[in-house]
């Protein structure tokens, strides 16, 4: 894992761990019931328990606690289920301080974004969750249903360029009649954050206790760690952050819907993704990877 917070990549072409990351829908649901009683189209919410932790410096963990956030799922076929958390709006400083160690041009200037409220993966999305969509009717282009080079039903899927996340939201739109798509970086970058100002939503630093990059390198006063040299399954490291949302830094990049800039200036003040009409080709990554 590189400590370069922003990546970008030609919209035709694969990263080293190329993917589709947690995948969005517009909207704040507060139905409550049975998922067993739903019909189609409907959306019914339930609570879930999930840990957060905080780290010293060093990359020790200084607190534990415990939060609810509440989420609904969606079902994928033959026991494949797709999980989605409510994500409140609010507005937040995108872009890091200039006094953040380590920051890069292309992360100024810090601006406030207002973002709606939305839903977004539990977790990124896995091959099972892939394949089980791969298998339902093309909308625009072909998707392998086995593209990944590491294999496991719940390690995340990679090897995907944007084109094809964007058309695993469009076959999982029209299988459950919601808008789903990639989320924007102002979305992405909020979800992470989830109300913190750190530069991970962790703490001051980061440590392979809690997340899976390559431990050779650190970052502030944080200890080198392990390095697995592989995807992990997700929710592996069983912490989430303030919004239930699991493996936000490390494991895979997870695409973004805007096109590239250089930096912040000009972006737009919403959560709306900042798309260029012109011919450029590159587009976001976030989060890092292994």
């Amino acid at each position: 894992m590189t400590w370069t917070r922003r990546q970008l990549i030609q919209v035709g072409g694969l990263s080293t761990v190329g993917l589709v990351g947690g995948v969005l829908i517009e909207q704040a649901w507060n139905t409550k019931g049975s998922f067993a009683e739903s019909q189609p189209g409907e959306i019914n919410l339930h609570s879930f328990t999930f840990e957060v932790v905080t780290v010293y410096a060093r990359g020790n963990i200084a607190t534990r606690h415990r939060r609810q956030a509440e989420y609904f799922i969606e079902n994928l076929g033959n026991g494949v289920i797709l999980e989605m958390v409510s994500i409140p709006g609010g507005t937040f400083l995108m872009g890091s301080p200039n006094t953040e160690e380590d920051r890069e041009d292309d992360e100024s200037p810090q601006h406030s974004r207002t973002i709606a409220p939305f839903s977004m993966g539990k977790f990124t999305v896995t091959q099972a969750q892939w394949k089980a969509v791969a298998a339902l009717p093309q909308v625009n282009r072909e998707l392998d249903s086995e593209p990944s080079y590491f294999k496991g039903d719940n390690l995340p899927v990679e090897q995907v360029i944007w084109d094809e996340a964007v058309e695993f939201c469009a076959r999982l739109s029209r299988l459950t009649g919601r808008d789903y798509r990639l989320p924007s970086e102002a979305e992405w970058e909020y979800a992470c954050r989830a109300g913190t100002r750190t530069p991970f939503h962790f703490g001051e630093t980061l440590s392979t206790d809690l997340a899976n990059y390559n431990g050779d390198y650190t970052y502030g006063a944080g200890k080198k760690g392990v390095y697995r040299g592989k995807t992990t399954p997700v929710g592996s490291f069983q912490v989430a952050n303030n919004f239930g949302l699991y493996d936000m830094h490390g494991n895979v990049w997870e695409w973004c819907a805007d096109s590239w800039h250089d930096n912040y200036q000009g972006a737009p003040r919403d959560g709306s993704a900042w798309q260029d009409d012109n011919d450029n080709q590159y587009r976001l990554l976030r989060g890092g990877s292994w």
